[in-house]
């Protein structure tokens, strides 16, 4: 793990390294090479070293995963493919405006990547050719559970959730790109080119709020990161401008649908029988709930996911970087929607001071969230404490968005499809929150 305090560079002695440096193509060429080594080490059955964020896939798990991965890839004496992976399907890319924002303004188009249903990870696993390292997350959901053999490494700035067997980088900072920005600036040098840097630099000044104690999120690290970086490239844009211009295209969901809006920035928990989403929404409560066609767009949503309910953090952009947030809770199904409710009313690690908001419909309750400090990301555990809670409206553990059946004309051949969804009785789930509601363990009798 690497320690606290000041970034120094490590000397490195190895010819081998400082030949491959000398020889190594910068983030834009290492990008659009990626597809055509990826197909070459496929079918000379040679090594393939996949590196991948979570499947929220936030600009800073694509920029962890395409740093570290061009890294590996000029710093490895073996003759590997390093390939950064999206961890979202194609059709998701998109809505990560500010991803596809930076990547474009620093000249790497968004063909170039690969995304999660362009490549057969599980069918790589089986020909005994993959290795993986996870960025932004340390667990697999267990719908990746045949993966878990192949993670070699793991960096996270998220409490490790169970004991790994591989190397390990863990640590509570705002961003996982400062724990790449550190690994880098103790690699070779050379290593760090000028687009890279400002990739890692515009993710930590957006993930840290500008470096801002008030969001609560920024570390000394995060700051001697940032600074390491300035001080290589001087050239790097001003942190304030960096920061409104990233701001804006990260909100910036004109055009979007609702249905878009709610997969712009979606996490799932899941449990034996039911299903929650959470997005986090980017315009004012106000606003989303005044978009013409809401509840038949909240309910399309929910049922073509099976999702029982849905519970929306709502970020609202605003120029002056005043944080404030609040909660929309909706279900069709009134005991789902109060028990959810409750467990956020009644949170004490943290408390939320959520005040009640009037909303036109019964069937969504909202919420000013006093505590603006209180991220989605800390908001999630009380969800899944709840969950897991004897006599909780929805047991289980996490589970992350499920990507999609690998498809046929992936860059693996003959990729297997998805097995079915054993079918779940309507009327069995909305007896089970019935019971849950009035107090009754889920397999009690009548």
């Amino acid at each position: 793990m690497l320690g606290r305090g000041r970034v120094r560079p490590v000397p490195w002695r190895n010819r081998l390294y400082r030949s491959r440096i000398r020889s190594g193509a910068g983030m834009e060429t290492f990008v659009q090479r990626n597809r055509e080594a990826l197909q070459e080490h496929i079918r000379h059955h040679r090594h393939i070293h996949v590196v991948m964020g979570n499947e929220a896939c936030d600009l800073d798990s694509t920029v962890s995963a395409m740093a570290l991965a061009h890294y590996l890839a000029q710093t490895s004496p073996d003759p590997t493919a390093f390939i950064p992976v999206l961890n979202i399907p194609r059709s998701e890319l998109p809505l990560r405006t500010e991803t596809t924002f930076l990547l474009r303004d620093h000249g790497i188009p968004s063909a170039s990547l690969i995304c999660r249903d362009e490549i057969d990870l599980d069918g790589l696993h089986r020909a005994g050719i993959l290795t993986l390292t996870l960025v932004d997350h340390n667990v697999l959901p267990r719908t990746d559970a045949a993966l878990e053999d192949a993670v070699v490494e793991v960096l996270d700035h998220r409490p490790l959730e169970r004991p790994r067997g591989c190397p390990v980088t863990v640590a509570l900072v705002g961003s996982c790109a400062t724990l790449v920005t550190e690994r880098m600036a103790q690699g070779p040098p050379g290593v760090l080119d000028r687009t890279t840097a400002a990739l890692l630099h515009a993710t930590i000044i957006l993930d840290s709020i500008n470096l801002s104690p008030a969001a609560g999120k920024v570390t000394p690290r995060d700051v001697a990161c940032v600074s390491l970086l300035e001080e290589r490239f001087p050239d790097l844009p001003d942190r304030d401008t960096l920061f409104r211009t990233l701001q804006t295209a990260k909100f910036d969901v004109s055009g979007l649908s609702t249905e878009q809006m709610l997969r712009k920035d979606l996490k799932v928990l899941s449990g034996d029988e039911l299903v929650l989403a959470i997005s986090a929404i980017y315009v004012g409560l106000e606003a989303f709930l005044h978009r013409p066609g809401l509840l038949q767009d909240l309910d399309a949503f929910c049922q073509a996911q099976g999702y029982m309910g849905l519970v929306a953090m709502i970020v609202p952009y605003n120029e002056s970087q005043e944080l404030s947030r609040q909660l929309m809770v909706y279900s069709q199904h009134q005991n789902l929607r109060s028990a959810v409710c409750r467990a956020l009313e009644e949170a004490t690690a943290p408390a939320l001071h959520l005040q009640p908001i009037p909303t036109p419909w019964s069937c969504i309750t909202a919420y000013n969230q006093g505590n603006a400090l209180a991220s989605r990301k800390k908001v999630l555990p009380i969800l899944k404490a709840a969950l897991a809670a004897p006599g909780a409206a929805m047991g289980g553990p996490e589970e992350e968005v499920v990507p999609p059946p690998t498809p046929m004309n992936s860059l693996v051949e003959e990729s297997p499809l998805a097995q079915a969804v054993p079918p779940i009785c309507p009327h069995d789930v909305l007896e089970r929150v019935s019971r849950i509601a009035v107090g009754q363990p889920p397999g009690s009798p009548k």
